[in-house]
């Protein structure tokens, strides 16, 4: 799956936000190393550079434009390409850190647990991600997967990711090598332009999966498809705009000692 920084950067403030309150809980004084796993444009990169430090800081993402932008943004930070899925720390980092990037990979549990053993004895892993499959801006995506010429795509629900697991499951997953472990959900709370704006919001992350399976071709009469079924969850506010709900679950875990 193709990814674009340029439309992914269309809406930084906001997708920085939950990265900014996802490191507002790290509870680190300072850190000799600290990776950002999945750094996509560098936008939350830039986060951990400020408060640790160029020389303390690494990158790394699987999409070549994703990491072309993240190095123009920040030069003197070190930025690898790499499947997190396979990925490994070479060295036992200080901190984990990783905005908006497990909820693509299926057995992430698996894979939290398993990259706490790459952490130092108090080092921290902290992850921020989407928990928005229920909200309209995302159901609406099936509906529109279904309603159109593209349909065959979707059979089976085959596009759609999966659920993130409760908030129990990354407790139990997680609490055998911490000595603390905090899950928390934020519902934020977006103005935005128009439904228009939403389309082009979930263009540069949720939706890439299902503007793949259509295919360029058919793409502007699925966002048209997409779009209508927006308008009815999705009322104009006093000023004209319309607000997006956007829920994301957070966890923090703190590596107990060896």
């Amino acid at each position: 799956m193709a990814w674009s920084a340029q439309q992914y950067l269309k809406f930084e403030d906001e997708r920085t936000r939950p990265a900014r309150d996802l490191l507002a809980q790290v509870p680190l004084t300072s850190a000799q190393r600290v990776i950002d796993m999945g750094c996509g444009p560098g936008n939350s990169t830039e986060l951990l550079v400020e408060r640790f430090g160029a020389s303390a800081v690494s990158g790394l993402d699987s999409d070549a434009d994703m990491l072309e932008k993240a190095r123009a943004r920040l030069p003197g930070v070190p930025f690898v390409m790499a499947d997190l899925a396979k990925w490994r720390p070479v060295e036992k980092a200080d901190l984990l850190y990783a905005n908006a990037v497990f909820q693509w990979l299926p057995d992430h549990l698996t894979l939290l647990s398993s990259l706490m053993d790459g952490l130092n004895p108090g080092g921290v892993l902290a992850a921020q991600m989407p928990d928005n499959l229920a909200e309209p801006s995302h159901v609406a995506m099936e509906e529109a997967g279904a309603a159109g010429p593209w349909s065959s795509a979707f059979e089976g629900g085959r596009i759609r990711r999966a659920a993130l697991p409760s908030p129990a499951d990354y407790m139990n997953a997680l609490m055998p090598k911490s000595a603390r472990v905090d899950v928390w959900h934020t519902h934020y709370y977006h103005p935005l332009d128009s439904t228009k704006a939403i389309v082009e919001w979930v263009k540069g992350t949720g939706l890439r999966p299902y503007l793949d399976a259509v295919g360029a071709g058919q793409e502007a009469a699925y966002l048209e498809t997409y779009e209508g079924l927006l308008k009815p969850h999705y009322p104009e506010l006093a000023d004209g705009r319309v607000l997006l709900k956007f829920p994301r679950l957070f966890i923090v875990a703190v590596k107990a000692g060896d």
